[in-house]
């Protein structure tokens, strides 16, 4: 039986999950379906104002440059004004952008607005791993974060048919069928924005729907464990940004989010190179893949409950992912081949909430908003790089299988990183070395 304290903690967490995780997962929902809704337009934006495949990948991929260049800042500020004005700024703003997109006329208005979308989205994700440290033990971090990584899972699995339908309205009001998709999903992003100012609570104890006991012992948990933070970031940037526990973490997140993105922003052509031809089935076809995000990111979290071993399962995801698209290589049939994309996004996306909680038990207070917003900046990049290079490959070899060589290689150098991380986090545990030490100002 529980005694009372632990009573009282295990109410308020239920309680915190059941009020926060819809609101964090709608928002980070529509973040996913405005940042990939650009790939179910790619064969009509080249068809109808020229864009070419080496042109969309450097589009699809400077999002992340410029989301990437203001992470850092942006969490900075996150941890000055709160969850609930910073996230709900991100939302209307990146809301307002990406219904701009319906704007684009060339290459040139591509890549500026892209570019201006990502940093208006910037720091987004960081803000909710660093609400999840603010709310929720660690013990409960991993299937926290599992839950709120079933927000992409649905956004690919809802996102693309409904994107695909909107595509489907192509001359209506003499607009085309990708303007309407931008426009819609801008100002559902937009609305979101304006329900986060109202009902999220930046800390435990701003939540009207906790008592007092209740909301003490959600931050006293949440920080239990954790090493003394700075409060600014002068003098400690090593702590930040430079431990080599945090590079191996930013390393492994880099590739991870460069295979990702290579294929992910290329799905709905891959699918229509596999003789997929309306937009509606087009988008169906790889919502369905959202199907394989949703079992990873909850069976992953479960299976460690059993085992309690993070990241010898990362690296077996790393290792797995890797091997089925060596495989894809392999094989010509249409339904096998979909099926090992499958099961390449099963391994991919169900690495990420014992990634993410790894990294949130080393990292607290200022470090933890300032080290979380590093680490997904540096995965940010490979969100650039991997669209770009799977682009300039695609255009220069003609050859739609190409680009699958670039991303095993890639992924044979997360595997290596992956089990550098597990060597590192085990040395840690072995020697005593503190998570995150550091000296208080």
């Amino acid at each position: 039986m529980l005694s009372l304290p632990d009573a009282v903690h295990a109410a308020a967490t239920r309680t915190a999950m059941r009020r926060l995780l819809p609101v964090l997962g709608l928002a980070y929902f529509m973040s996913y379906v405005d940042r990939t809704n650009i790939a179910l337009a790619k064969t009509r934006l080249e068809a109808d104002i020229g864009v070419s495949a080496a042109a969309y990948g450097l589009g699809a991929g400077i999002f992340f440059l410029s989301y990437a260049l203001l992470e850092v800042p942006s969490n900075m500020v996150l941890h000055r004004v709160g969850a609930r004005v910073w996230i709900a700024r991100i939302a209307v703003s990146w809301g307002l952008v990406s219904a701009a997109m319906m704007f684009v006329q060339g290459e040139v208005s591509f890549y500026v607005l892209r570019f201006v979308l990502g940093a208006a989205e910037a720091g987004l994700y960081p803000a909710l791993m660093y609400t999840v440290t603010l709310w929720f033990a660690q013990r409960h971090r991993v299937p926290v974060v599992g839950l709120v990584y079933t927000a992409p899972a649905l956004a690919t699995l809802l996102g693309a048919p409904a994107g695909g339908g909107l595509m489907n309205l192509d001359g209506f009001a003499g607009l085309k069928g990708w303007q309407w998709m931008f426009l819609v999903e801008g100002l559902v992003t937009v609305a979101i924005g304006v329900l986060v100012w109202f009902v999220l609570p930046s800390r435990p104890e701003d939540a009207k729907w906790l008592s007092a006991e209740q909301a003490a012992a959600l931050t006293r948990h949440a920080a239990a464990g954790a090493e003394p933070s700075p409060h600014r970031l002068r003098g400690n940037f090593r702590l930040a940004f430079a431990r080599p526990i945090v590079l191996l973490l930013s390393g492994t997140y880099f590739v991870n989010q460069l295979v990702g993105s290579a294929v992910g922003f290329n799905l709905p052509s891959i699918v229509q190179g596999l003789g997929v031809s309306d937009p509606l089935d087009i988008g169906l076809v790889t919502g369905t893949m959202g199907l394989a995000i949703l079992a990873g990111v909850l069976f992953f979290p479960w299976l460690r409950g059993r085992v309690g071993r993070d990241t010898e399962l990362i690296v077996l995801c790393a290792l797995a992912g890797t091997g089925i698209m060596a495989v894809y290589l392999a094989v010509d049939g249409a339904g096998a081949r979909f099926g090992l994309l499958f099961a390449a996004n099963f391994f991919l996306t169900g690495t990420l909430p014992l990634f993410w909680s790894v990294a949130m038990s080393r990292m607290s207070g200022l470090m933890a908003a300032v080290g979380l917003a590093f680490i997904n900046m540096i995965g940010l990049l490979g969100g650039f790089v991997g669209p770009l290079v799977f682009g300039v490959v695609e255009d220069r070899s003609g050859d739609a299988d190409a680009p699958f060589v670039f991303v095993v290689v890639a992924g044979l150098v997360g595997s290596v990183l992956a089990a550098a991380l597990k060597w590192t986090v085990g040395r840690e545990e072995r020697t005593g070395v503190p998570a995150a030490a550091a000296a208080v100002d």
